[in-house]
């Protein structure tokens, strides 16, 4: 694994510090570029050494997601996706890589992060960069009409007090879903998977392996299952969590 370490002075213009604590943020942040092994591919990732809401590292789920996904492709091929806390944007990379997704990334309300997740694409040979939207869960989402059929996310459960905003802003993606054109409303009539299972859109599939408490875990799924969303956990810790009216034809997921 190659490391290299930067000065964030040297990687973003300097702006002018609202607060001595802001300066000693600046002066301790430190980057590292590393090689991360994905299935039948190596990423060029920089990760930072802080950030508030963990959106800097890679997390053991995001790993254990793109194993599973590819053993399950036909579920994501021609879908238009969003993922939620994207972080470093690397499992996002590496799905627009492997079966070039449509998808765009998604975190915190944070320019960091989205220069971050830019650079990454750019390191990775993607360009233009993923389209990449900052939204804090809870708030009012920038687009009123969304349109994306799938929504991914990997190990995003260790703040039990977002779980209340994280639902919110995922009742709204899929109970929102408006499809661009009506050959998405026809894949979903006759979409099935290998297994001949059918696969619903919108859905929201999410992998978790970092370790918290099952009644923490609970009050998430809980949570989803009170504003009229199915919670089913489909194996190696990944959930398929959809509004309970999305059906397709065979049986579903």
């Amino acid at each position: 694994m190659d490391i290299a370490l930067f000065s964030p002075s040297s990687l973003f213009p300097d702006e002018d510090d609202t607060s001595s604590h802001n300066e000693k943020t600046e002066a301790q942040q430190s980057y590292e570029e590393r090689r991360h092994e994905f299935p039948g591919m190596e990423l060029f990732i920089r990760e930072f050494s802080f950030h508030q809401l963990n959106a800097n590292l890679l997390w053991p789920g995001t790993f254990a997601f793109a194993e599973f996904l590819v053993q399950h492709r036909s579920w994501i091929e021609g879908r238009r996706c969003i993922e939620l806390g994207s972080g470093t944007g690397a499992l996002a990379i590496y799905l627009r890589k492997s079966f070039c997704l449509d998808i765009t990334t998604s975190d915190y309300d944070d320019q960091e992060i989205e220069e971050n997740v830019a650079h990454n694409c750019r390191a990775n040979g993607i360009i233009p960069v993923l389209p990449h939207i900052k939204h804090t869960w809870g708030a009012t989402f920038p687009i009123t009409d969304p349109d994306w059929d799938l929504i991914i996310a990997s190990d995003i459960l260790l703040y039990v007090k977002q779980y209340t905003n994280l639902i919110k802003t995922l009742s709204f993606l899929l109970k929102s879903y408006k499809p661009k054109d009506n050959k998405a409303v026809k894949r979903m009539e006759i979409e099935q998977n290998e297994a001949g299972v059918g696969f619903p859109q919108p859905v929201f599939l999410m992998s978790w392996r970092r370790r918290i408490g099952k009644e923490d875990e609970s009050l998430f799924f809980t949570g989803c299952e009170n504003v009229g969303l199915e919670v089913k956990h489909i194996g190696s810790r990944v959930y398929c969590i959809k509004p309970r009216h999305a059906t397709v034809s065979g049986d579903n997921i």
